[in-house]
């Protein structure tokens, strides 16, 4: 299913479906189309899903972090939305996430993390070496994946033309070392908000480790895997994916 993006001035964002909002946060390198199988699959169920265009090139250099972002999405939640949400965040989208429901637990109802960066996680590094070699962005493209076939064409098109314009290069990195200062690891017991954790147990570049680290420091957490499956599981095993998560969402809306 194809979803036509909306456009305003302070936002763009596709939304589909009627009832509980959920809000689907993409990561560093990732776009709205990662989530397609679950905005179709959540829309058809009783969801109202939303996915913001996070403003990752578009802040001034010297707002360019994750808090930043976290804000943006709170203006979100409070313009686009108009009532507490279900927030679902893949890598940086699921840092985002956390930072969110530290300050403004009011807005979330439920938070999904997936690959989520906010302890520690594998990047490019400082910069992006031999950035203008596409077999070379091509495989970093592919280690994300347990599959290697997931990293299509156009994803590692899409990846190869960020990390060669220069101020998104800059901003990506910038944005990367602010994930890593940004650590969490003392702020995860504060957070008494629903937690899914839902992981890839091939997941290369925020290992295992990390989801069971958050599930011993989150007091309100419950951690899935998913096998045979890297560090984005809603695109690499969607089906498998969305089922959980459908399942946890129900379960933990019964007891609230």
């Amino acid at each position: 299913m194809i979803f036509k993006t909306k456009k305003e001035k302070k936002f763009a964002f596709i939304e589909a479906g009627e009832g509980d909002p959920v809000i689907l946060l993409h990561g560093l390198m990732g776009g709205l189309s990662n989530f397609e199988n679950t905005v179709t699959f959540f829309s058809e169920r009783g969801y109202k899903v939303f996915v913001p265009v996070l403003p990752i090139y578009d802040l001034p250099v010297l707002n360019t972090n994750l808090t930043t972002i976290a804000k943006f999405v709170a203006r979100f939640i409070e313009e686009k939305v108009g009532r507490s949400a279900t927030i679902v965040g893949n890598s940086m989208g699921g840092h985002v996430g956390l930072i969110l429901t530290l300050a403004r637990p009011e807005l979330v109802d439920h938070l999904v993390l997936t690959g989520s960066s906010g302890l520690y996680e594998r990047t490019f590094g400082d910069s992006f070496p031999r950035k203008s070699d596409k077999e070379y962005i091509r495989k970093k493209t592919e280690e994300v994946f347990y599959n290697p076939d997931v990293a299509t064409p156009e994803l590692v098109d899409e990846v190869f033309s960020v990390v060669n314009d220069r101020m998104k290069g800059i901003k990506t990195v910038m944005l990367a070392r602010s994930a890593i200062k940004h650590n969490m690891l003392n702020d995860l017991p504060k957070i008494t908000t629903p937690v899914c954790l839902i992981w890839g147990k091939q997941d290369n570049v925020t290992p295992p480790e990390v989801a069971v680290d958050m599930d011993k420091s989150l007091p309100n957490s419950e951690l899935f895997w998913i096998d045979e499956c890297g560090h984005a599981a809603m695109m690499e095993k969607p089906d498998e994916f969305n089922q959980i998560l459908y399942s946890w969402l129900q379960k933990t809306k019964k007891i609230v």
